[in-house]
């Protein structure tokens, strides 16, 4: 059966995303795309932190980045500060970018360990440029830039996640996709096959598809209600299952720092999400050891300024759907699954979901193959996130409540657990089957939370330690004369991409 109507069912981040992106497959084509979703169901609305591929997302749809930047209040974020990780008082930052460079076919973080041994006492975060304009709360994008001795800076964006939604509207409706109002009301399957044949609105009216994209968030409409495909419960790795969100001023009046904040408290963790006027702020928490009063009264105590809107409280349990795409039906974003927002990863999985429709689509028909490939590829995707997530948890000190006692000494993935170890006794990192994370956001959090390298790369050992002293301190040199020749994160937005409050 061609596709000759794809419906996508739910707004939000994800189901405009997805709109944005297959609008261009519409070109020369007779493809009709329609969206549904309803005024009356509101939005999570809070994943406000990226990582550096929804930069290429926003360049593959050709979409400006200051337009995009000042219609979404967005900042730009070269990092993630994690506080009270490893050890109560303790903080690092996991950067975008990498640790210097190979040097001798060695990676960077063995040449500081090697380096470190014959004397040398800078820690590794002077070697990465993005960690050092963190610090000192500045930022300039390098693209265009004149010389080509300075490190790249690699950088994501803060953005408000509602704004963004409706930026993606305005792109993908003059692209003809065509949005239909309304709450679906019941779901009709093929009496044989068993695929979604259409929906029924509350109004009556009947959309029917070929292929539907649900975008529904964490009830899974179509992908679970409908289709009951199942879900793969993380909570023991992954226990938090609650959020309550709050926006707030910044009251001191500081700029916004081009960094997320990640702090760690007694039974889970707060972020701290800087936009342009504002400040997104969110209490991540288990419910075995914290309840929503508490939560609450934590989040309320640690923000930047008075809120500006009621606490948004949020139930989930992490996991992943049994299958991504069950039939004719996609699921992406919350349907699809949920993991920790920590890594920032949500709208992240919801780029890589839509990206990976459209490279396996065929709008001759679905296929066996190519739901197999989506749902294999996807999964492993999900797992790798996971362990990378499962790290921050496990690798700790703290002792200080049920809830740290529990994630130190729970049992986690074989994959997670050699991984841990390699890294132990030899500083190793094997980046397997294209996964998100590179050996320096490992490394990073490792050695951020505790995890120290008891030895390194034996080629290390046949570099010479004046040679690599020297390469050392021209990598810091490059570094820091970039940093000090960039403007303050809030005046290069205020020159690039100012948004109205």
């Amino acid at each position: 059966m061609t596709i000759e109507h794809i419906v996508i069912v739910g707004g939000g981040t994800a189901g405009w995303m997805a709109a944005a992106a297959l609008s261009r497959l519409r070109a020369g084509r007779e493809l009709a795309i329609t969206l549904v979703e309803s005024e009356s169901i509101g939005t999570v609305g809070v994943g406000e932190a990226t990582i550096p591929p929804f930069v290429e997302f926003n360049q593959l749809l050709e979409i400006d980045e200051a337009e995009m930047l000042a219609a979404v209040q967005g900042t730009f974020k070269l990092g993630i500060q994690f506080r009270n990780w490893g050890r109560q008082g303790d903080s690092y930052i996991h950067p975008f970018g990498n640790y210097g460079y190979q040097i001798g076919s060695v990676g960077f973080h063995h040449v500081w360990h090697h380096a470190r041994a014959h004397g040398d006492k800078r820690p590794i975060q002077v070697f990465n440029a993005e960690t050092m304009a963190a610090y000192f709360g500045r930022f300039q994008r390098t693209q265009g830039m004149d010389r080509d001795d300075l490190p790249p800076i690699n950088y994501a964006y803060h953005i408000d996640a509602s704004r963004y939604a409706g930026f993606l509207r305005r792109y993908a409706e003059k692209r003809g996709v065509v949005r239909q109002e309304g709450r679906v009301e019941d779901v009709a399957l093929h009496g044989d096959r068993g695929d979604v044949v259409s929906i029924r609105l509350e109004s009556g009216e009947v959309v029917a598809g070929d292929l539907f994209v649900d975008c529904t968030g964490f009830r899974g409409l179509l992908i679970e209600q409908a289709l009951e495909t199942g879900y793969e419960d993380w909570t023991h790795w992954l226990p938090c299952n609650r959020a309550v969100a709050l926006p707030c001023h910044r009251d001191d009046g500081s700029g916004p720092p081009p960094f997320t904040v990640a702090t760690a408290h007694a039974a889970g963790w707060q972020w701290q999400v800087p936009l342009q006027h504002r400040n997104g702020n969110g209490h991540v928490y288990c419910d075995a050891y914290m309840d929503a009063d508490e939560a609450t009264d934590i989040l309320m105590a640690n923000m930047a300024g008075k809120p500006t809107a009621e606490p948004n409280h949020l139930r989930f349990v992490t996991g992943r759907r049994r299958l991504f795409w069950n039939r004719n039906v996609v699921a992406l974003g919350l349907s699809a699954g949920f993991m920790e927002p920590l890594e920032s990863t949500s709208i992240h999985l919801i780029n890589t979901g839509v990206t990976k429709l459209i490279a396996t689509l065929s709008l001759d028909g679905i296929t066996d193959a190519q739901r197999n490939t989506f749902n294999r590829i996807t999964g492993r995707e999900y797992e790798k996130i996971r362990d990378f997530l499962i790290l921050h948890y496990h690798a700790t000190a703290r002792d200080d409540s049920e809830f740290w006692n529990y994630c130190r000494t729970m049992s986690v993935p074989d994959s997670l657990t050699e991984k841990i170890a390699l890294f132990r006794d030899t500083g190793q990192i094997f980046r397997e089957e294209d996964e998100l994370f590179t050996e320096t956001s490992w490394a990073a959090v490792m050695m951020g939370q505790g995890i120290a390298m008891r030895g390194h790369n034996a080629l290390a050992d046949t570099l010479d330690p004046a040679k690599t002293r020297k390469e050392l301190d021209e990598i810091e040199k490059s570094i820091r004369f970039l940093v000090q020749h960039m403007p303050a994160h809030a005046d290069f937005l205020a020159g690039y991409c100012p948004g109205t409050p």
